[in-house]
């Protein structure tokens, strides 16, 4: 993650309903910072995405173990809805597993997100948990993959 790529994340803004992945008002410092797991996804020298991995991949409220690597990220608002969501998430987990190895991976998806739930259930995820976030009520769904 370079400095430019995490100025560029802090301006996107995305349609609601999924306006709650803006991350407006976040010091671009925080994506950078390596302890906080954050990676650029690249294609063709353009930032279309970003993954993280660790806690930063967790949401308040939910009951998280270290049996799974969390892992999440966001595309580009105006790359969403073409179908690219897959391809990204899947390098993400190609470069995490090459990177940390672990025995599986989890995501939390928001409940309302039902386009990110079937992308990550195509990549092999099996709905485990659900729980409402302690920081606004929103639903979210555990969702994790055993690394083969």
């Amino acid at each position: 993650m370079t400095d430019e790529y995490a100025a560029d994340i802090v301006t996107w803004r995305y349609p609601a309903p999924y306006d709650c992945y803006d991350l407006v008002g976040t010091d671009p410092e925080f994506f950078t910072d390596p302890r906080n797991g954050y990676v650029a996804l690249v294609d063709k020298g353009e930032l279309i995405g970003y993954r993280v991995f660790g806690r930063d991949g967790r949401v308040p409220g939910g009951e998280y173990d270290e049996s799974a690597l969390d892992t999440g990220g966001g595309l580009r608002p105006e790359l969403t809805g073409r179908g690219l969501g897959e391809q990204a998430i899947a390098a993400g987990l190609e470069y995490g597993a090459a990177r940390f190895r672990p025995m599986a991976f989890r995501v939390t998806v928001a409940s309302f997100n039902i386009r990110a739930q079937q992308v990550v259930q195509k990549l092999g995820f099996v709905p485990t948990r659900t729980f409402n976030a302690t920081t606004d009520g929103r639903g979210f769904v555990i969702m994790t993959r055993r690394q083969p």
